[in-house]
């Protein structure tokens, strides 16, 4: 039998997988969801659209690909069609592909998905910075208002370090701006503390004279 298949079913020509939908910011303050913090390994970043994944079944070589995540988070699987993997984590997405293989094909499939290409995400760091511009927000680490600022080549002279906006659009189309203060932050006000998120915009304002 092609690919060591254990049929104990009728085959099901597609199936679709829907993920656990991801918990929001809080919206009363710049604080970090459960979702937002950092991943030190492959194994627990959560995957996101236009990532490119390497996933292999292993000793079923036929069933190996590389495939990339969709806008709507779904890449198609062979045998198993479109699978939801928004906002799970790497090992989720292998337990999920195991155990969606071990009901109708494999006996104890053991898979690895490997990150081969991280999508790109970035924030906007505007105003009195010395280098305004694009920040991109590195694959498997947390990226916070500080750190984008730092990465802009710092305040200038000019910078009123203490009425910093960050305005971000939520999924719903909902856009909020937080003023936050930066020597509150180094001093380590941890209320607003948050991570960056993909799209986020950060103006730092001139102080007056």
């Amino acid at each position: 039998m092609s690919f060591s298949l254990r049929f104990h079913r009728r085959l099901l020509p597609w199936l679709a997988v829907t993920a656990l939908g991801a918990a929001g910011l809080a919206q009363t303050g710049f604080a970090a969801s459960p979702d937002e913090k950092p991943a030190a390994r492959q194994s627990t970043y959560r995957l996101k659209p236009m990532d490119l994944l390497k996933v292999q079944v292993f000793q079923e070589a036929e069933l190996d690909r590389e495939l990339r995540v969709s806008q709507e988070g779904t890449i198609g699987v062979p045998l198993l069609g479109s699978v939801n993997l928004r906002n799970r984590t790497v090992r989720e997405a292998e337990l999920l592909l195991a155990d969606l293989y071990r009901q109708d094909y494999l006996v104890n499939p053991q898979i690895n998905i490997t990150v081969i290409e991280y999508s790109s995400r970035s924030v906007d760091v505007l105003g009195s910075v010395n280098s305004p511009g694009s920040v991109t927000i590195p694959a498997e680490r947390e990226l916070t208002l500080l750190n984008a600022i730092a990465r802009s080549g710092g305040f200038s002279r000019l910078a009123n370090r203490n009425r910093i906006t960050l305005t971000r659009t939520f999924p719903d189309g909902q856009t909020i701006t937080y003023t936050i203060d930066a020597d509150k932050l180094v001093e380590g006000d941890a209320a607003n503390r948050g991570v960056l998120r993909d799209g986020d915009v950060i103006y730092v304002p001139e102080r007056l004279l």
